[in-house]
């Protein structure tokens, strides 16, 4: 019984996984491939990279606006409770 379930293991397997067959030549995608179109995708990237990082630029300096302007107003509380403290 054990020699007939190790037979049947070494024997190759009826249905092979199906195999993915690429084309080589430049039939499909062959624009993608030029250099024209690779140089103007990367200015679209380079471009929306730096929109992207000036409104980045925008929000910070936004934000160190409100946190200055939070400073002023603890700033003024503490010098106001130190004149209360003296009096």
């Amino acid at each position: 019984m054990l020699s007939r379930i190790s037979a049947a293991r070494r024997l190759p397997r009826a249905f092979a996984a199906p195999v993915r067959l690429y084309t080589i030549g430049r039939t499909e995608g062959s624009v993608a491939e030029t250099k024209s179109f690779g140089k103007k995708e990367k200015a679209h990237e380079d471009q929306y990279v730096h929109k992207h990082e000036v409104e980045q630029l925008a929000k910070l300096k936004e934000q160190i606006e409100a946190k200055k302007k939070e400073l002023d107003t603890l700033e003024q509380a503490h010098k106001e409770l130190q004149k209360e403290v003296k009096e």
